[in-house]
């Protein structure tokens, strides 16, 4: 991630364009399977004219609603620093609340966390769903080729994630231009069946959806947990925001991503009413029968795209989550010497790798994914929707009966949806939630685990401006060069200290005590940095703020010290001292026992302090202590 916002004067098409590559990727390829999944043979839609048209009006008012509406009109104004995703959103809610409202802002905490968790499990769902959808295109060209469809699909997707630790700095300039084919080349395919029954397009009327739903009543209610395939990525309009800007993702969508799937759409039911054959899959039967195979081949590219902008959101989704103190840190590696926000993650990336193998060799077709997908997208469409009310309630202060007014109908609308697809929970819908339950788990016993280890460092430990006091009545020998001491919390004594004065014997001539705060806003500039204040004898605590979408790189930030304060740091006299804590679970009043030791374990995992702030190696000296929580 770059130390502070992209600032960018690229133009408008070419950010649009930019926006095609990596925003729509994932809600532009779910014209593969939503028809299809309506009218799938376990939903008992009567297949006549008159449903065609409702369900394609079903379908058309919702995109509307939830995309248009709600993210695109609504959502995308509730930006934390220019800043969008639930991540953002819940930080942005939380900074509204203040400290108001202790409890509630807690139980919000809670809510947006096991949202953000939600997101992996749709992250194992969407590429797992989209590359079979593609792939599946080869049924239409020969029954004879299913066979195939399972280990080709299972090849693309190893070379994808098998590339993301070179990065896609190399191909991601295409990702547009490829997804603009894409968007163009389902609209084009949709015009052709709808100059055949021009007529289908009086489904944009709403009174068919109305009529369908007055009719059907049950079976429309059933049908939403398919319909709402339509919206599948509609979030990412939102969570992409800081990349690309409001403007350029709002015109995207109405000028191109929108029309194109609206039309794809209704060209698909078009066919139905002259081909209802067709429903096998009805996306690919728009195509002529000689432009088939290469259909199937750009379909498989658009899904490749849509899973690397999944990808690369579960990396920076990752990232944000370990600087928030929500995860322990992870090995974070840059793929691009010019793109700080190309980052790879290797646990993650082979994490979601092995559970979406796992997944595609559970459910084997799209048609049984279909059954797992849309529980954690509806409850995350749900989140963001709370989340909102108190963004515009207390952040915005908007009155309280507009916010309730403007929220409440997302929310019915949200909830209706996710209603519906708990009927899948049986058949599939527990998957995504048990991974997200999994990560919010994790999460949760971490972010307790290290308050529990803060109380106890805390119940023990020193203050320091009172020890330097006392350690320099009769002082010890000092050396040459810069001691730089990580702490916990401000004021406190490090262990590390009190081991190298101990063993050593020695103090540094000068000494920083430095503690790294992570804030809830996305960026911090380097004038609000540095926090420094002296603490006599040539040593000063330093505070350095970081925002979570900001590089932690402690060398750099010690740099703008710059003589302040009368420091002069040397980088080649300056050593680096860490307290590698080991945690000691005990039966008490704390977590769970089996909590503590799955907290100490992670602890023990967890990538070391000096690489993820991005110290120099041969200027480390890790100094272990052992705390029991």
């Amino acid at each position: 991630m770059p130390s502070s916002p992209p600032t960018s004067k690229t133009s408008l098409p070419v950010l649009m364009l930019g926006a095609l590559g990596v925003v729509f990727g994932d809600i532009g390829t779910s014209v593969l399977y939503t028809i299809k999944e309506v009218f799938h043979e376990g939903h008992h839609v009567p297949f006549t004219h008159a449903n065609v048209y409702g369900v394609l009006s079903l379908v058309f008012w919702t995109l509307t609603i939830i995309v248009s509406v709600k993210y695109v009109t609504l959502v995308l104004r509730a930006d934390n620093h220019g800043e969008g995703g639930l991540i953002a959103l819940l930080a942005l809610a939380s900074q509204s609340i203040g400290s108001r409202a202790p409890m509630l802002r807690r139980v919000m905490l809670l809510v947006g966390i096991f949202g953000t968790c939600l997101f992996y499990g749709d992250g194992v769902i969407t590429p797992s769903i989209s590359v079979l959808s593609a792939v599946e295109g080869l049924e239409v060209i020969s029954p004879g080729l299913q066979r195939g469809v399972l280990p080709l699909t299972l090849l693309v997707l190893f070379l994808l994630f098998w590339g993301q630790k070179r990065g896609t700095g190399g191909i991601g300039k295409f990702f547009g231009p490829i997804m603009l084919t894409w968007f163009t080349a389902i609209a084009a395919l949709g015009v052709y069946r709808i100059v055949e029954h021009p007529a289908i397009l009086r489904a944009l009327w709403p009174l068919y959806a109305l009529g369908f739903i007055g009719k059907h009543p049950g079976i429309a209610f059933v049908i939403l947990g398919a319909v709402v395939l339509c919206v599948t990525g509609g979030e990412a309009l939102y969570a992409d925001m800081g990349h690309f800007g409001k403007r350029p993702i709002r015109m995207a969508w109405f000028m191109l991503a929108m029309p194109a799937r609206v039309l794809n759409y209704f060209g698909q039911g078009a066919l139905l009413l002259t081909h209802p054959d067709a429903i096998r899959n009805p996306f690919f039967h728009l195509a002529p029968s000689w432009l088939t195979l290469p259909l199937v081949g750009l379909a498989t590219v658009a899904t490749v795209i849509a899973s690397q902008s999944l990808i690369a959101g579960a990396f920076s989704v990752t990232k944000q989550a370990s600087q928030l103190g929500c995860l322990p840190r992870l090995q974070v590696r840059h793929t691009s010497p010019r793109d700080l926000g190309q980052i790879y993650l290797p646990f993650v990336n082979g994490a979601l790798f092995g559970m979406i193998v796992l997944t595609v060799m559970m459910f084997k077709s799209s048609d049984n994914l279909a059954a797992a997908y849309g529980i954690a997208v509806t409850l995350d469409m749900l989140i963001t929707t709370v989340l909102t009310f108190f963004v515009i309630r207390y952040g915005w202060r908007y009155p309280l009966s507009l916010c309730l007014a403007a929220t409440g109908f997302f929310f019915i609308i949200d909830f209706t949806f996710f209603s519906s697809n708990l009927m899948k929970l049986v058949d599939g819908g527990w998957f995504p939630l048990l991974i997200g339950g999994t990560v919010f788990l994790l999460m949760t016993t971490w972010r307790r685990g290290r308050e529990l280890m803060r109380e106890a460092l805390r119940a023990n430990a020193i203050e320091l401006q009172t020890f330097l006091d006392s350690v320099f009545i009769a002082p010890p020998a000092r050396v040459a060069g810069t001691a730089v001491f990580l702490i916990s919390q401000p004021g406190l004594v490090p262990n590390a200290l009190l081991h190298n004065l101990k063993h050593n014997k020695v103090l540094h001539q000068q000494n920083l005590f430095v503690h790294v705060r992570n804030h809830e806003e996305p960026w911090i500039g380097l004038d609000k940095r540095l926090e420094l204040e002296s603490l006599g004898h040539d040593c000063w605590q330093v505070v350095l703020n970081y925002g979570f979408k900001n590089d932690q790189d402690l060398p750099k930030s010690l740099a703008l010290l710059g003589g302040r304060g009368g420091i002069e740091l040397n980088p080649m006299t300056t050593s680096y001292f860490l307290s590698r804590d080991i945690v000691a679970p005990t039966v008490g009043t704390g977590m769970s026992f089996w909590r503590e030791k799955l907290f100490a374990q992670m602890h023990h995992n967890a990538t070391s302090a000096a690489e993820f702030l991005n110290l120099p190696n041969n200027e480390v000296v890790e100094l272990g202590s052992k705390v029991e929580i």
